[in-house]
């Protein structure tokens, strides 16, 4: 287990005050299983899956125990979330199902997809009953209504524009961003119309994104190195450059209660956490990661501890704690 509370030195700056953020690892048992993508339960436990070890994962950090439930050989798993009734929903990323995995009693259900998707990659709920996801190399934006377990899908124009990471507004409408180009995507939760919003730059290639509470939405250009922002009402865009330039790599991102974008630079070694606060446009110090991470593919905030929870490369389960 790896643990560091970040020093006055390296402590993150944020409009004058200091925020001390406490980085903590935990190592994975199974070595090299690539573990990502963890979401807290409502008993706090951390779920992940381990997408090179085709499992689902639960990590009690209170013990610091591990429990593992194999899938089948050569799942992928690429994603999970955890509902408010504890049911674990995880993207069968190589073998082109959607699985639902009850904790109390261990029965997985799977949700085959439509013809012509072969690789849900993102989950994210809508708070209505639905999950919406992406399908990178399919192509496809989809929703999985929950009760009925029908998936309904839409295709993106632009070819190979390989949708990835997704966010959902609280009135329902899903943001997208297309890896493969340089555009954001969204779609009418009622009409199923997608639309798509390039971005000022032809070279930028949005990876995550995340929305606050104005209604903004946020990404990170892993091609160019800026953290960028996009007012639907105005139609506007503004980007701000990284601190680590053109090489930072932004991969995963998060948003926390106080509005601030967290995101991790992949490109440096160790990997870094960076802040920014809209609030005043600025980035506080990076943060290294103290297992270095190899890369940060994906985060959550969780509101009731202000926790960040997050996997690494280098096969641990990490979370940061922000102290204001």
């Amino acid at each position: 287990m790896i643990r560091v509370l970040v020093s006055a030195a390296v402590a993150l700056l944020i409009a004058g005050p200091t925020v001390d953020v406490d980085v903590k690892e935990w190592p994975v048992p199974w070595e090299q299983s690539r573990p990502r993508d963890p979401d807290v339960a409502p008993d706090g436990k951390v779920w992940f899956v381990g997408q090179a070890g085709h499992y689902v994962a639960v990590l009690d950090p209170a013990t610091g125990t591990f429990t593992k439930q194999d899938l089948a050989p050569g799942t992928g798993p690429h994603n999970l979330i955890v509902g408010p009734d504890g049911i674990v929903w995880y993207a069968g990323n190589r073998v082109a199902h959607i699985g639902r995995l009850d904790p109390a009693t261990g029965t997985i259900t799977t949700i085959p997809m439509p013809d012509g998707v072969q690789d849900p990659h993102t989950l994210v709920f809508d708070g209505a009953g639905h999950i919406w996801f992406t399908a990178q190399q399919s192509n496809y934006v989809g929703r999985l209504t929950i009760a009925s377990r029908a998936v309904r899908v839409v295709p993106v124009p632009t070819p190979r524009a390989r949708p990835y990471g997704i966010v959902v507004e609280p009135n329902g409408r899903p943001w997208i961003v297309l890896f493969g180009t340089n555009k954001l995507a969204t779609v009418d939760p009622a009409t199923f119309a997608l639309r798509e919003i390039p971005l000022p730059r032809a070279d930028a290639r949005p990876r995550r994104l995340v929305l606050t509470s104005d209604g903004a939405v946020w990404y990170g250009d892993y091609a160019g190195g800026y953290l960028g922002r996009y007012d639907p009402r105005s139609g506007a865009f503004r980007e701000w450059r990284l601190p680590a330039g053109a090489g930072a790599l932004p991969y995963a991102m998060a948003v926390d209660a106080r509005d601030r974008i967290w995101l991790v630079e992949t490109g440096p070694r160790p990997n870094r956490f960076v802040a920014f606060d809209p609030a005043t446009e600025s980035f506080g110090a990076p943060i290294p990661i103290p297992s270095g991470a190899g890369s940060v593919r994906h985060m959550v905030y969780h509101t009731a501890t202000r926790t960040i929870w997050f996997g690494t490369d280098a096969n641990t389960i990490g979370r940061a704690t922000i102290t204001d």
